[in-house]
């Protein structure tokens, strides 16, 4: 079923929808015969659709950006809400589960042709294509041009691609805690996370619907992936060596029996809270995604791929970053035309500032990109 938004329909703010685009013929040869994506909105999309702002999740992310008329807290608050800097009283704000997800989109827990799910069939979807599948959407609710496209990590990435792709169709575009490409270092932690899931006894190769849940290597390849979100000074400050409760990490009778470290705790807590909401065969296929990460690719260089000069670029980073380093955001910023400023989130806790130290980035926003 196709879904058309009329322009002088009420919308619901923060529910999410369904929407079906078409079949995806894929960047790596991959074909999708019936792609759905779920959608949430907030505001209201003005007479000539020149208000709309796309925020893009990140890995592990929903569309639940904000609140709305379910009143369940969003992840970006800081950023958007009424009176935020994407005002959602001025702005038509729009979130989409990315192809390959859980959320309600495409994905390999979805139903395949045959009726059952994809699970191990399900193809290689890039960033790329996401933003075809997206750019559908965006025609259905009426949008021919973003006000903006913003994300952070991996929602960077998917803004910059959408930049790229369809700078026609973009006006500005926010890259947060992200580069241009997935680095060779960050590829070797993606890959330690996909294989975690597939090494787990449950995993079946990718087809366990209907049976147990491969759910011990979904939890170690968040935690693989939590240490890259925070830094060492977060770790050591929060937990130093401090031993979880009356455990005992230094006073046991065999391996096997000793207690945990604080961290160590802490991270047990991280992989089982994600096990509680997400699917393993996701995990991997956005992982995946992000590792194709690399707006050069078919482009040439990185200053013939980024020469889109009708685009008005706002780049950050963070500071303590140890995922996605701070350099990266230079290199990108650099490469880009025209003078782009990074602007830096001072935060100790590492990557995952990008989200818990949105708010840093408020003013700069209101002042010179969302004008």
């Amino acid at each position: 079923m196709t879904v058309t938004v009329a322009r002088t329909t009420v919308p619901e703010h923060g529910i999410v929808r369904f929407a079906s685009v078409g079949a995806l013929e894929l960047e790596a040869g991959g074909y999708l015969p019936d792609v759905t994506l779920a959608y949430e909105t907030w505001g209201t999309l003005n007479a000539d659709g020149s208000n709309a702002i796309l925020i893009e999740h990140a890995l592990t992310g929903s569309t639940h950006v904000a609140r709305g008329d379910s009143d369940e807290p969003g992840w970006w608050e800081q950023l958007a809400g009424p009176g935020a800097p994407v005002d959602t009283d001025r702005f038509f704000v729009v979130s989409i589960n990315i192809v390959g997800g859980c959320y309600g989109s495409t994905g390999p827990s979805s139903a395949a042709p045959d009726g059952g799910p994809w699970g191990s069939r399900f193809p290689l979807v890039t960033l790329r294509d996401s933003t075809v599948a997206e750019a559908r959407l965006a025609d259905q609710l009426g949008i021919r041009s973003w006000f903006a496209v913003l994300g952070g990590s991996m929602g960077g990435a998917r803004a910059l691609e959408w930049a790229v792709t369809y700078p026609e169709r973009v006006q500005r575009c926010a890259v947060i805690a992200v580069g241009a490409a997935s680095t060779a270092e960050q590829i070797a932690f993606a890959q330690a996370q996909t294989l975690a899931i597939r090494q787990d006894a449950n995993f079946q190769g990718g087809d366990y619907y209907g049976g147990p849940f491969p759910g011990d290597g979904l939890a170690l390849a968040r935690r693989i992936a939590h240490i890259t979100y925070r830094s060492a000074a977060e770790l050591e400050g929060r937990f130093g060596r401090q031993a979880q409760a009356a455990e005992t990490p230094v006073r046991a009778d065999s391996l096997a029996a000793r207690g945990r470290y604080q961290v160590e705790s802490y991270l047990d807590h991280q992989g089982n809270k994600l096990v509680q909401r997400f699917d393993a065969n996701s995990y991997i296929a956005l992982t995946e995604a992000l590792m194709s990460h690399d707006v050069t690719r078919n482009r040439g260089t990185l200053a013939q791929a980024l020469d889109v000069p009708g685009v008005r670029f706002f780049v950050a980073a963070v500071d303590s970053d140890r995922l996605y380093f701070p350099a990266q955001s230079y290199e990108l910023a650099a490469a880009l035309p025209g003078e782009v400023d990074v602007h830096l989130i001072q935060a100790p806790i590492g990557h995952d500032g990008f989200l818990t130290e949105i708010g840093q980035l408020g003013a700069q926003l209101r002042a010179s990109f969302l004008v």
